[in-house]
């Protein structure tokens, strides 16, 4: 799965598809897809993170107490 990071847009391919649809996980390893080489795994922060359409991941993914507001 192909992410975008907010602060800088590069795409990122995330690894770990579980810990992004984890709820009381914070963080999610990726690789930048930047260059010809692959990169380095390197952990992202799932606020830091959204669909390359520009919309934000669900709630439920970054929010464990989502049901609760």
């Amino acid at each position: 799965m192909l992410l975008q990071e907010k602060q800088t847009g590069n795409l990122i391919e995330i690894l770990d598809l579980e810990s992004l649809f984890n709820p009381a996980q914070d963080e999610t390893k990726g690789r930048i897809q930047e260059g010809q080489e692959e990169q380095d795994a390197t952990p992202f922060r799932k606020d830091a993170l959204l669909f390359p359409s520009g919309e934000d991941l669900p709630l439920c993914w970054r929010d464990a107490d989502y049901r609760k507001r």
